[in-house]
């Protein structure tokens, strides 16, 4: 149970109302003040203080003082006047319990309404300041378009500029041009000029030399003939021989006729695939021999360059798939580049093809293939 606190001392003017309420061991932060028009009330554990005023105060104005073990209030008075008494006489518990519930509702409603006004101020203040930044940021965009206008200016003048120092070299180099014309025609002119004069002494020699007769005119006139006009080309013809290409077999056992047909048979289907390439085109002769392209890969491959070798080894295989050796080298880059699949794609067609060559050339021909590839 509360202690309610009965030993307070108040006084009065026609504006004011002191009460002091002494509290053993008050602080700020222990004591409870609520305060209304018509009710006031401390709690600070254990005591309690409470009382229903005589006549309505200004509780906005009105002050607590908390120090020295007393609470001191400076009640302001909505009318001027004396009270009687400081509390109302007569009340009941049911009377008491009604003021307490108004004095709570008009300071839920009074704070409520301070709420209110703080949340519309405080969105007042947003929007202000919204309109702050919106204008400083106008201001930003302005000032940055400026900025590009002097700038786009400044380099328009220096375009204009340039322009107008290009078309006046444009303008000194034509003048140049004409001046070096000019000086070439008036040269050619003096040239032709000579020319023209040693004609005309010419001319006189040849009217002079003219009455000494008809044959030594003539005789002078063929030597001025032969020595104008330069003898003509002689013709001739340069024989060029080819060495033979002789294959290293018996000739009881010669095959010479089979073998050149099979030569022209195979430049035909290589000119034929070599025109189904369009990769091709732009091959010099010797760059689409499958060969070449074998000896290009396996260079790339020592350089460890093993996508172009794979390249390499790819258009030489359209240009010829029955050599097993590009599949073998391509499978070896495969290899490298971890691509194992088809690695092992491609060893089996090497394989594949080398089985069936086996089969397919008689041993005798397979020899004397061998001995025309490696030139013994």
């Amino acid at each position: 149970m509360p202690l309610h606190v009965s030993n307070y001392s108040w006084q009065q003017t026609s504006t004011a109302v002191f009460i002091s309420v002494p509290l053993r061991g008050v602080s700020v932060r222990d004591a409870d003040v609520f305060c209304t028009e018509n009710y006031l009330k401390v709690n600070c554990p254990p005591f309690l203080f409470e009382v229903f005023l005589y006549a309505p105060i200004d509780d906005e104005s009105s002050k607590a003082k908390i120090g020295n073990n007393t609470i001191v209030f400076t009640l302001r008075k909505k009318e001027a006047a004396m009270w009687e008494t400081l509390s109302l006489s007569g009340v009941d518990k049911e009377m008491m319990q009604r003021i307490r519930e108004k004095s709570i509702l008009q300071a839920q409603e009074r704070a409520k309404e301070a709420m209110e006004a703080k949340a519309v101020a405080r969105r007042e203040d947003q929007k202000y300041t919204l309109n702050v930044m919106m204008k400083i940021e106008e201001e930003e965009r302005k000032k940055i378009e400026d900025m590009k206008e002097n700038e786009r200016i400044k380099a328009t003048k220096e375009l204009e500029a340039w322009k107008e120092c290009q078309r006046k070299a444009e303008e000194l180099k034509i003048i140049q041009r004409e001046e070096k014309l000019y000086h070439q025609e008036k040269q050619m002119e003096e040239e032709r000029k000579k020319l023209k004069h040693k004609c005309l002494i010419g001319n006189s020699a040849s009217k002079n030399l003219a009455t000494k007769g008809r044959n030594s005119e003539n005789i002078f006139f063929e030597k001025l003939k032969e020595d104008s006009i330069p003898a003509p080309r002689s013709v001739g013809s340069i024989k060029i021989s080819f060495t033979p290409r002789v294959f290293p077999t018996a000739l009881r056992e010669s095959q010479v006729a089979e073998e050149e047909e099979w030569l022209h048979k195979q430049a035909e289907a290589q000119r034929a695939m070599n025109t189904d390439i369009p990769e091709l085109c732009d091959l010099k002769e010797e760059e689409k021999n499958p060969e070449w392209l074998k000896e290009k890969g396996n260079k790339l491959f020592a350089t460890e360059n093993y996508l172009a070798a794979i390249n390499a080894y790819n258009l030489a295989i359209r240009l010829n798939n029955k050599i097993p050796l590009l599949y073998l080298n391509r499978a070896a880059c495969h290899l490298k580049l971890k691509n194992l699949h088809k690695a092992i794609e491609d060893s089996s067609k090497a394989y594949r093809i080398m089985k069936l060559l086996l089969r397919l050339i008689h041993p005798t021909k397979l020899y004397k293939m061998m001995l025309r590839r490696f030139g013994i």
